[in-house]
């Protein structure tokens, strides 16, 4: 049943009525969305379908060279912070530069829609998630190829082009606007977004639903340094989010192939969005040569790294050996297009947003506002969830425990904002927290951006590739296709 369920999402996903074919006629040529079920069809593709998971993860301090002796040209590339030259491959930059973009085109195209309807009321969830939507892909596409987030600076940093309307003209071209003004208007869709989208939907999963939106919205806050905001988004979880959070427990009496079902199962309480996208990122993690690996694997999820002191939950695996190791998240499901000649596509269901990464926003919020008390707490609960011999009666955090696990170590930790030494420690235990919950999902190279954390990459043979602070190589090179229409390059 449990593969049935997945497999039935997937397949819904990718064989719903598709838009592409309508954004690539000619505007003149174009159907008309002008009922609000095309509408409806038209936001199933408002969404990046592709991945970005291989590109981020590869980058961060999560990987090392493994020492096998072949890999990816992407995977080589992404480690030592370069553009992507196999520019149309599936799990390239470029790949998800486009599909980003594609998604703002449809979000785009259901918000004029909308409009030329005359906005009825009828249709503001639709407006709700076209605009949350919109926000999202523009948020990750700034993320990627922009500098970080700083207040002091982002009125002149480059970010991306923010697009709001429909392309009118097959070819057209768009100037980068400023960090500041990404952000300003993503916080705008953000605000507008959160009064209309609703949880009406047969798989609210997979649609950007009202506590999806609110666990992205908490992450842009995050990013932005808002911590009220953060706060009030994950009141309805609270500080004891019971049954909420991933059930880590259940996976250990289950095989490889029904973990990585589960992981993205719409059925997980901790779920909020998934996507399915085309990717095969289930397979590079057994076999890219720049992984996790068993030398680095005890600095993650060893034990010494638990604040009680104990093994986690956290199950990992290998493919070949003891070179590299993954943990089970992602089951592949491959589309044939010609069964007989072997041709089709592959999927994966990805989870963008869950409660885990949204109450541990929370947590860092509690602590960026001096509240360190419902933030240990908070951060007492989180880690008991992942921990089998947790004790409650004898395993108590304290703050003198978190300062002594993560002391400061001066320059390490520097955001654009001020901690003091007691925040520094509490940032750097749900930093590692996060890490480790999203192995292979890319999330710890944005704390490694937002942090301006300093990354080391050794490769055998070759000299110490070291990505200092503000090193511009932290924001991805725009594009060749991109560039060649007039998008100016970031600094190299």
């Amino acid at each position: 049943m449990r593969n049935l369920k997945i497999t039935l999402s997937l397949l819904i996903l990718i064989s719903i009525y598709s838009c592409d074919d309508f954004l690539s006629e000619k505007p003149d040529n174009r159907t008309e969305i002008d009922t609000p079920e095309k509408i409806k069809e038209l936001l199933v593709e408002a969404y990046p379908q592709m991945s970005y998971f291989e590109i981020a993860e590869t980058m961060s301090d999560n990987v090392i060279d493994s020492g096998l002796p072949e890999t990816l040209i992407r995977n080589e590339q992404n480690y030592n912070w370069e553009i992507n030259t196999e520019a149309t491959d599936i799990d390239t930059q470029a790949y998800y530069w486009d599909a980003c973009y594609k998604a703002i085109a449809h979000a785009n195209k259901a918000l004029e829609a909308i409009e030329e309807l005359g906005s009825p009321a009828s249709l503001n969830p639709q407006k709700g998630e076209a605009l949350i939507a919109r926000a999202y892909s523009h948020f990750m596409l700034v993320s990627l190829w922009s500098k970080r987030y700083n207040p002091a600076t982002a009125t002149t940093d480059l970010g991306i082009p923010y697009v709001t309307k429909p392309e009118k003209e097959l070819l057209v071209k768009y100037k980068r606007n400023t960090v500041a003004e990404v952000f300003d208007f993503i916080e705008k869709d953000i605000e507008e977004g959160l009064k209309y989208v609703t949880n009406d939907y047969k798989q609210p999963r997979f649609h950007f639903n009202v506590n999806a939106s609110k666990a992205f919205a908490s992450r842009f806050y995050l990013v932005k340094g808002n911590w009220d905001k953060v706060i009030s988004l994950s009141d309805d979880l609270g500080s004891k989010p019971v049954g909420k959070l991933r059930n880590l427990a259940s996976y250990e009496s289950i095989g490889v192939e029904d973990q990585q079902l589960k992981y993205a199962n719409s059925d997980a309480e901790t779920n909020l969005l998934i996507v399915s996208a085309n990717t095969i990122v289930s397979r590079v993690y057994h076999s890219n040569r720049f992984n996790l690996s068993g030398v680095n694997q005890p600095e993650i999820f060893g034990s010494a790294t638990n604040l009680f002191r104990k093994p986690y939950y956290y199950n990992l695996y290998s493919s070949n050996g003891s070179t590299t190791l993954f943990v089970p998240k992602f089951y592949e499901y491959f589309k044939y297009s010609n069964v007989t000649a072997g041709i089709g596509d592959p999927y994966v269901a990805e989870v963008l947003l869950s409660n885990d990464e949204f109450f541990l926003n929370r947590i860092e919020a509690h602590v960026m506002k001096g509240e360190i008390v419902v933030a240990n707490a908070e951060l007492e609960y989180f880690t008991a969830t992942r921990t089998p011999t947790y004790n409650p009666s004898r395993d108590i955090l304290t703050e003198a425990m978190v300062v002594a696990k993560y002391p400061v170590i001066p320059d390490e930790f520097t955001p654009f904002y001020t901690m003091t030494a007691v925040q520094t420690s509490y940032v750097k235990a749900i930093a590692e927290a996060r890490r480790r919950d999203f192995m292979h999902e890319g999330m710890r190279w944005f704390d490694i951006k937002r942090f301006n954390l300093v990354v080391t990459h050794a490769t055998a043979n070759k000299p110490v590739n070291k990505l200092e602070k503000d090193d511009n190589r932290r924001a991805l090179q725009i594009p060749l296709h991109a560039s060649n229409t007039g998008i100016e390059l970031n600094p190299r």
